[in-house]
């Protein structure tokens, strides 16, 4: 995902990532996220198209709805902070590519609320409605290969992969 400019709109960005990731299905929640999306869709029909209900997003969050892209706006806000963990953990748990999340100032969410769901700070953009944070996850980034993590730098290499404990 791109890193966007630091006065661009919240739709602008998430038109931006939009572009950048040129999803099949994209997921949305929240009315600049739906907006966006469905901006997009006029532009590229074959795009599957999911919308969540903000007031209960996870109610309408099926298991196993992999998607491409996730775009999560206006939501966070409103809900009590577990609902809000709760789908954000699914949607990056049921296997969903990348997720773009745009908050503003709540008393409920902290940096290192997102930091602990594995999703990285990108953006600090201004609003009408106040500044909002961009908050990222992609599924491909988002756990870094680690050197040490191969057969050549266990105790018997010959057991890599066969036996787990």
């Amino acid at each position: 995902m791109t890193n966007p400019e630091p006065n661009a709109s919240a739709a602008t960005t998430l038109a931006r990532i939009l572009d950048t990731a040129q999803p099949g299905s994209v997921l949305c929640c929240g009315t600049t996220a739906l907006d966006v999306a469905r901006f997009w869709c006029d532009q590229k029909p074959d795009t599957n198209l999911q919308i969540l209900d903000t007031s209960d997003p996870n109610a309408d969050l099926p298991p196993g709805s992999v998607k491409d892209l996730a775009l999560v706006t206006d939501t966070l806000e409103h809900l009590p902070f577990d609902e809000g963990a709760l789908l954000l953990g699914q949607l990056r748990n049921y296997g969903t590519h990348q997720i773009a999340v745009l908050v503003g100032e709540t008393p409920d969410w902290a940096f290192t609320d997102f930091i602990g769901l594995g999703f990285r700070r990108h953006a600090e953009i201004d609003a009408d409605q106040g500044p909002l944070t961009l908050y990222t996850y992609n599924l491909d980034s988002y756990n870094h290969k680690r050197a040490w993590n191969n057969p050549d730098n266990w105790a018997n290499p010959e057991m890599w992969g066969k036996s787990w404990w």
